[in-house]
Order: structure tokens, then C-alpha cells, then sequence
């Protein structure tokens, strides 16, 4: 069905049915997308809502829906119609990836449940996108990247940071779980090229965060009897927070005990010679001290006095980059990071592939679809009729 040659990464000859909304599947098959799969993302007849959150330059062309669904195919499919959910049968018939983000008794009710789906093709890799897996209470509850964040324990360590709960300022738990669907689902798809087996993969927010944040945070925990609370002191201490320079501020990490002999030799401040700092495990047990000395000596000079001197030492250092910035970055122009595409909205200069593969790179594959552009094409070639009334637009 239709052509795959689009497609030159590592991912080329798969193809994947997107029923995705929102930030984590669409973060997920945007990637696929990049590294050379066919994503077709079927969409209701009012389109993702993502289309309609933040700034663009068309009606249902945000941003956001811009940047995460680049590269795909959309179809329209009414699936609360036959033709709509028979055009689908169909299209998981040819596919090797299914991948939805509906909640399981939605998607039963439509008749696309894992058991339905394999039935149709049993070398299928179905993959779930949930808030909260299937096996525990919280099955049913709707979920948003701020209540997965609050879930999860971020406002809490951000409250151990700052004096204030909060939210980190990034839609962090729907881009952790949309790499993690992204990694579950290729598992699932090397399991298959070995064995020839199709299986259900299953991926909650609400679990993939705690996984996340308890990396560190678990700590002295783990262990029983716990010889500790659950937080890594060092990531939550009070004076860990960019240095403020003569000038501005400065972001420094004074880590293990080279970078520290290095850093003394140098600067030479007087608070150094005290025996609690003379190693990396005795400063770890005074982390917030350190950080407090410190910050009272990096108000001795300038940022690019610092960030010179840091550069000669081996100190991880860097000055404090607004995103705007972030788009003009000079190490990210050298690697060709950014990836202008011609689209019918004018050039869309995307944030492009973040790694880099010798045989088989990844690329931005093209701009993302409007609603329902591709709609007529995939289910001609799967030699069904398609409609020739245009999809009614959505309400801004």
C-alpha cells in the first residue's frame, strides 16, 4: 500500500497507525517518523486538539502540532461510522506498528482492542499510551503532564529546591513517556524480527515517571531497613541553583575531587582548606554548604571571567541560554541540527534529529500533514473509496 520510500532511517519499510493525541504518542511517532517510518496519523473529523493550543500560522496548524507531527500522513476516519472503522481493519492489515491513546474501554468499544487488532494481523506491535497502566486502580482516571508531574513527586523535590511547590517549566512527563513508548514499542519490534511474534506493550505515565524521578531520588531507600528518605540531597539542595556572577550568572557544577583541586588552586578561597570539603564523599554529606561558599565566590567576577577560567580547568561550565538563544546556538548550526522544510504554510525550521547514525541517518521527513490531507491517497491504495466531501473544519 502506497510508498515507503519516503522513508530513509533506520526505521524505513515500517509502518505505523497513529492514533495518538496530544503530546506522548504523537513525541513517540515523531520520532519513528524521523528515522524513516511511515506514520499514518488517523484523526476524528475535528482533528487532534493539539492542532488548535498554541500559535500557527493557519487554523489547526499550531506550533506544537507542527513540530510533533511532522513527517506523518493524516487520515480522517470517522471510526464511530462502518466505513470509518472497516477503512482502519484494513490499514492495520498492511501495518506493523498500532499505537493509540485512548483509554482501554473506548478503544474496546470501538473494536480495536489488542485481541481484536491481532485477530486482524498477529504480527501487530500494539502498543497502549496511558495515564496509569491497566492493573492498578488508577486505570480510569484521565491524567495531564501537571497531575502526572504532582503524581509523581516533582512540585515536592522543586519545594525541597526552591521553598515552592512547582512545576518544572517543560511538559516533562509527556515527552519522558512518549521516549519510553518510543523505546518499548522498537523493543517489542526487534523481539518480533527475531521470533516473528506480535505482542501488546503497555506504557503509563504516572509508572514511567515514578521510574524516572526514583533513578536518583530512590537513594538510601531502597535498602531495608531504609537508611534514608527518598531524595538525593544533592539534587534538592537549597543553594543549588545557578551562580550569580559581578555581572549576571553562570552555571558550574565543582564536582569530583579534580575538578575541586583544580577549581582551589585557581581561586584559592579561603573557605576551601576546611577538612569537611577535602573529598567528593565528604562534600557530598555538606552539599548545600558548598553550594552556599561557592555561590558567595562566584559574585568575585565576571561570567566570561568564569567561564574562561572553567574552560582551562576542565570544569563543566555554561552561561544561562533563553530558548530564544536556543534557536541560534552556534554548536547546534555546526552539527546542522535545525532542518528548514518547505511546507504549504512557507519554510518550517524544525528542531531536527538529535542523533546521528552512520549508515542510516534520520531526517525531518517532511511537514506535517493538514487535517485529512493524505486521507484520499491511503485509502485509495487500499482500494477503498474515499470520500469526497472535505472533513468539516473544527471550531477555533
Amino acid at each position: 500500500m502506497g510508498d515507503l520510500a519516503k522513508g530513509t532511517g533506520p526505521l524505513a519499510g515500517v509502518r505505523v497507525v497513529d492514533l495518538t493525541a496530544m503530546v506522548m504518542g504523537p513525541y513517540c511517532t515523531q520520532i519513528m517518523a524521523d528515522m524513516g517510518a511511515d506514520v499514518i496519523k488517523v484523526e476524528p473529523p475535528v482533528g487532534d486538539s493539539t492542532r488548535y493550543i498554541s500559535n500557527g500560522p493557519a487554523p489547526g496548524m499550531s506550533g506544537v502540532f507542527v513540530n510533533v507531527n511532522r513527517g506523518k500522513r493524516s487520515v480522517v476516519l470517522d471510526l464511530l461510522s462502518d466505513a470509518g472503522r472497516a477503512a482502519l481493519r484494513r490499514l492495520i492489515e498492511e501495518s506493523d506498528v498500532f499505537v493509540h491513546s485512548m483509554r482501554a474501554r473506548a478503544i474496546a468499544r470501538l473494536g480495536f482492542s489488542y485481541e481484536e487488532v491481532s485477530a486482524i494481523n498477529p504480527a501487530i506491535i500494539y502498543t497502549n499510551c496511558y495515564g496509569y497502566g491497566r492493573r492498578g486502580p488508577g486505570k480510569d482516571l484521565a491524567a495531564y503532564d501537571d497531575t502526572i508531574q504532582a503524581e509523581c513527586g516533582i512540585p515536592a523535590v522543586q519545594q525541597m529546591l526552591t521553598g515552592e511547590a512547582s512545576y518544572v517549566g517543560t511538559i516533562l512527563a509527556d515527552k519522558v513517556a512518549g521516549l519510553t513508548t518510543l523505546y518499548a514499542t522498537l523493543m517489542a519490534l526487534f523481539h518480533r524480527e527475531r521470533t516473528g511474534e506480535g505482542q501488546e506493550v503497555e506504557v503509563g505515565m504516572f509508572e514511567t515517571m515514578a521510574s524516572f524521578m526514583l533513578v536518583e531520588h530512590a537513594n538510601g531507600a531502597i535498602f531495608t531497613p531504609p537508611l534514608g528518605p527518598a531524595n538525593y540531597p544533592r539534587a534538592v539542595a537549597p543553594n543549588r541553583r545557578p551562580y550569580r556572577t559581578s555581572d549576571g550568572h553562570v552555571a558550574a557544577l565543582v564536582y569530583n575531587d579534580k575538578q575541586w583541586a583544580a577549581f582551589v588552586d585557581a581561586v584559592q578561597p579561603a573557605w576551601a582548606s576546611d577538612p569537611r570539603f577535602a573529598t567528593m564523599e565528604l562534600r557530598a554529606r555538606e552539599i548545600d554548604t558548598v553550594y552556599g561558599l561557592l555561590a558567595e565566590t562566584f559574585r568575585e567576577r565576571t561570567t566570561a571571567e568564569w567561564l574562561e577560567l572553567f574552560r582551562k580547568l576542565g570544569i563543566p561550565a555554561a552561561p544561562l541560554r533563553t530558548l530564544d538563544e536556543l534557536l541560534d546556538d552556534p554548536h547546534l548550526d555546526a552539527v546542522g541540527f535545525f532542518e528548514t522544510v518547505e511546507s504549504a504554510l512557507g519554510p518550517v525550521r524544525f528542531p531536527g534529529v538529535p542523533t546521528w547514525f552512520s549508515r542510516t541517518p534520520g531526517r525531518v521527513a517532511g511537514p506535517a500533514p493538514e487535517l485529512g490531507a493524505d486521507t484520499r491517497e491511503v485509502l485509495e491504495a487500499l482500494g477503498l473509496p474515499a470520500a469526497d466531501e472535505e472533513p468539516p473544519a473544527a471550531a477555533e
